[in-house]
């Protein structure tokens, strides 16, 4: 008689879906959240607890949500939640940008398309516009955040542009006006001729460029007396700015050559016996270039033989009629060129600085616009630039004044890295602007944002360097923008002095207006309103620039951090991109330096940039572009955030859909590893638990490994190194857990009856397990954790109101993990054989086998002994004998001193276990069983 005896085994039984169904799950996860208000209920649970306040760099309210976000925010909220589950009072509040160029440039888009004239609209109305662009992104840009299941106060979030931040700015303004640090000043900056406006460091990008190059001659009026009738030549990329010429500068211990040309080529500019001056390593090249084909060295010396000398600019007796003097500089290379560079100070940092050494004039000769000046000689109204960004006229301008003039030698092009506005796309020119800078010397700002470098913690710690870096060699700090959507910069200047007014009273006038009346307040009050009765409007210009918007984020933790009484001052962390280093992180820290003395963080965390599989930046030319949100729509959020933590994201990550399977592949082993739990759990009460002192040692095992776990989880995340916190938590599931620990645990958990101490201990370990583990992934897998733990019905409602469980100390036992290191090297070569058996067809399932096992070590083998190890081999049973096994033996290269041997089990197999035993059959009441599963069937039937 057959009889059935599935209904008498235990399997697991959960209603905990295989099939995630994220994208349609992760809805309802987030309104049973917001229902609850869960980041309300964290705050009061954290009440008196030590804070974690990670700041929020401001996204840009202008868009959709693009992966960079994804990876920023999404990593964001895994430290939060991980800092909240340490014990922690992690409150976040997220923020934004709204200032600045990119809205106003949307803005003035909508106006180029229906034909109306930005010029002719109310400056206010127009900053109205800007201000509900701004409103309307940051409304999408919260759900879309939200989504992802990034938790924080996101009704109350922060923006540059709320009243209270703008009259903030102000006061952080006025502290830099007081003490002087703040000042006037005219000097190259980076200008937009089609944005109208000068750039911060952080708003250019680099393209390649096609630009032509000259050759030009600066005839010699004093040197050396030996190269009397000798011209000096330079080479520039950019013609255009030789109206603003005042200086040639050459390396003082370059060597150079004075060369007479003694024949040319056909087309040559090249004059025959005439004196050319340049360096002696680039001679060839310049002869080469301008065809000059035969030539006599006249005179050779040092750069610094040449101290003193004075040229005549190549455009003398055109409006050109000064002086041009020759000074040494350590910037002058020997890369290109002709060793010789001339310095126009309107145009270019070093040409400044160096001009300013020695007292010259810092011409202004380009326009906003582009376009020379009226009283520029030759080319006044000429264009560098269009309004388009493509090249003007102001170069052939200038190239046909130097040919009409004879000073020019040759004329070439060059492909290069060239400066562009990341916004237009289009060239930038260094244009000389006056401007308000914040001076990196007054105060010892530099110093003092040196050593809050040395004090700050950086993650990865070369970030360190790189700040320093630019700190170090960083210019003064411009502030002002010449646009409308922003902070006005409020400042007052005297008519008489230019100085700017600086009166406490003034600021504080100003501050409290924008507090009720935002920065529209600026443009639409009369001066006397901020000058109060001590100053004299006919006194006073009233400036209207508005304030760079890196000024702005840069003083959040004025209005946020000190503003917040639920949060803290020095952040405990910023995170952002690399790139911030040269943006956020950099003037922040400087207005923090400058204003406080101090950085306004304790650590800084940076991660790379989001790139295709191919290692190639995303763009929509290429279609390569990968949106999250289209990833959140298929496969759901969780297996985004499984993609930050499973990149190193210190570096630059790569996204694809080769990648994405991988990650699903790596979330299926999460998940069923859950189910496994909870279905193997189904029913399981306390009172079932043993304590540890009644648990066998393998269970005592899995309590170490949990033991082992929660210290590197803690680390890892006290390192923010995330990536090592996946490594871990996906080795243990698919390593110790499901190919290990739950296969040779499930035959006594299907089969045992239900009060045996062995299932017992299993399940009490198994509830231990559960606990642990979706407490160390809830910040990672947020949405599938909420869900297991739901299905749980354990206490508190959500997984994200619990802390990482505290483990006693009592469950490591070193000794204990290294006795079973030892038997499962013995277990890999007897699984190894089994499979090849199967392979071979000469079994189907191992509980088939009866293996003959050969242990060279006395060590292993008597750990071996000490434990059921046909149970560990899954197997039927199994001989373990010491010393070396037979020549036709299987073993593994990995682990040496280990030989099996395959043989059948003898006797029959038990139809409830599929243990094949001598013993099946032998109890009446269940035929074809074991005894085990004939006890657990008596059991089972008493129980009825």
């Amino acid at each position: 008689m057959t009889v059935d005896y599935r209904e008498t085994v235990f399997l697991p039984k959960t209603d905990f879906p295989m099939r995630a169904g994220l994208a349609a799950r992760e809805p309802e996860i987030l309104a049973k959240w917001q229902q609850m208000d869960l980041f309300a209920r964290q705050r009061e649970s954290a009440v008196g607890r030590e804070k974690f306040v990670l700041h929020d760099g401001p996204p840009y309210a202008n868009g959709h949500l693009h992966m960079g976000h994804a990876l920023n925010k999404v990593l964001k909220d895994v430290i939060n939640r991980s800092q909240q589950m340490l014990g922690k009072d992690a409150n976040y509040v997220p923020g934004w940008d709204c200032h600045g160029l990119p809205i106003e440039w949307k803005v003035e888009e909508s106006y180029r398309e229906r034909g109306a004239d930005k010029d002719a609209v109310d400056k206010v109305e127009f900053r109205r516009e800007c201000r509900a662009f701004a409103e309307k992104w940051i409304g999408i840009q919260t759900e879309e955040f939200q989504r992802l299941g990034v938790i924080g106060d996101w009704k109350r979030p922060y923006t540059t542009m709320a009243y209270e931040a703008e009259a903030q700015i102000v006061r952080e303004l006025g502290k830099f006006l007081l003490n002087g640090g703040l000042y006037a000043g005219a000097r190259p900056v980076l200008w937009s001729v089609v944005e109208k406006t000068a750039l911060a460091d952080a708003e250019v990008e680099y393209h390649e460029h096609k630009s032509t190059t000259v050759w030009v001659r600066f005839p010699l009026l004093k040197g050396p007396d030996r190269l009397k009738d000798a011209s000096v030549v330079i080479w520039t990329t950019t013609p255009w700015t030789l109206p603003g010429n005042r200086a040639v500068a050459y390396g003082e211990d370059q060597d150079y050559l004075c060369l007479e040309v003694d024949a040319v080529g056909e087309k040559s500019r090249a004059q025959v016996d005439e004196l050319l001056i340049v360096a002696a390593e680039l001679a060839e090249s310049f002869c080469e270039a301008a065809g000059i084909v035969e030539r006599t060295v006249v005179w050779q010396g040092k750069g610094a033989d040449l101290a003193g000398s004075l040229c005549a600019h190549p455009l003398r007796g055109e409006g050109y009629d000064f002086d041009v003097p020759l000074f040494a500089a350590d910037f002058v290379t020997i890369d290109q060129g002709t060793g010789f560079v001339h310095i126009a100070p309107g145009h270019g940092t070093d040409d400044w600085h160096l001009g300013r050494a020695h007292g010259l004039e810092i011409p202004q000769t380009v326009d906003a616009d582009g376009s020379f000046f009226e009283h520029v000689p030759l080319f006044a109204g000429t264009r560098v630039l269009t309004a388009e960004g493509k090249d003007g006229d102001a170069n052939g301008a200038v190239i046909r004044a130097l040919i009409e003039a004879g000073k020019l030698v040759h004329k070439g092009s060059l492909r290069h890295s060239y400066p562009h506005s990341w916004r237009s796309k289009a060239p930038l020119i260094f244009r000389n602007t006056p401007q308000w800078f914040i001076s990196m010397q007054t105060n010892e700002l530099r110093e003092k944002a040196l050593q809050a470098i040395d004090q700050t913690r950086f993650v990865p710690a070369g970030g360190q360097i790189r700040l320093r870096s630019m700190i170090e060699q960083r210019p003064d700090w411009c502030i002002s923008r010449q646009r409308l959507w922003g902070v006005p910069l409020p400042l007052f200047v005297r008519k008489t002095t230019g100085e700017p007014l600086r009166d406490q009273a003034v600021v504080d006038r100003i501050a409290a207006a924008f507090e009720e009346e935002g920065g529209d307040a600026w443009f639409n009050s009369p001066p006397q309103r901020w000058l109060g009765n001590d100053h004299d409007p006919e006194d006073y210009e009233q400036i209207f620039d508005v304030v760079e918007v890196w000024f702005d984020s840069g003083s959040t933790h004025a209005f946020v951090l000190e503003a917040r009484p639920e949060l803290k001052w020095p952040a405990s962390l910023y995170l952002e991109g690399s790139d911030q280093h040269r943006g956020w992180f950099h003037t922040s820290l400087l207005e923090s330096a400058g204003t406080r003395g101090r950085a306004p963080y304790e650590a800084v965390l940076t991660h790379g940039f989001v790139l295709d599989e191919d290692g190639r930046k995303m763009s929509k030319s290429l279609g390569n572009v990968v949106s999250p949100h289209d990833i959140v729509g298929q496969d759901g959020a969780d297996i985004l955030r499984l993609w930050v933590v499973a990149s190193d994201y210190s570096d630059d990550i790569r996204i694809g859909q080769h990648i994405l399977k991988q990650l699903k592949d790596s979330y299926r082993r999460f998940r069923n590893t859950l189910r496994y739990l909870l279905g193997a759990l189904e029913g399981y009460d306390k009172a079932e638990a043993l304590p540890l002192e009644e648990l066998p040692e393998l269970e005592r095992w899995v309590l170490h490994r949990l033991w082992e776990l929660d210290k590197a989880v803690r680390r890892h995340v006290e390192n923010f190194d995330f990536h090592a916190v996946y490594q871990d938590l996906h080795s243990f599931c698919a390593v110790d857990l499901s190919a290990f620990y739950f296969d040779v645990r499930k035959d006594s958990l299907y089969c045992d009856r239900p009060d045996a101490l062995r299932r017992r201990a299993c399940r009490t370990v198994l509830d231990l397990v559960f606990d642990h583990l979706t407490a160390w992934l809830a910040p990672i897998l947020c949405f599938t954790t909420e869900e297991a733990w739901g299905h749980r019905g354990k206490t508190p409602e959500s997984v994200h109101l619990r802390l990482f469980p505290d483990l006693p100390d009592a469950w490591c036992d070193e000794t204990l993990a290294e006795k079973w290191a030892q038997i499962r090297q013995v277990r890999r070569a007897v699984t190894g054989a089994l499979e090849l058996e199967r392979a071979e067809k000469r079994i189907g399932a191992s509980l088939q086998a009866r293996p003959k096992v050969w242990v060279e070590s006395a060590t292993a083998k008597t750990a071996v002994d000490s434990i059921d190890f046909a149970e560990v081999c899954i197997v039927s049973a199994i001989d373990v004998l010491e010393g070396d096994g037979p020549s036709n033996s299987f073993s593994l290269e990995e682990v040496p001193g280990v030989w099996v041997v395959s043989h059948l089990a003898e006797g029959e197999k038990c139809e409830r276990c599929w243990k094949v035993l001598p013993e099946v059959g032998q109890v009446a009441e269940a035929p074809k069983t074991c005894r085990r599963c004939a006890d657990a069937v008596a059991q089972l039937k008493a129980a009825e």
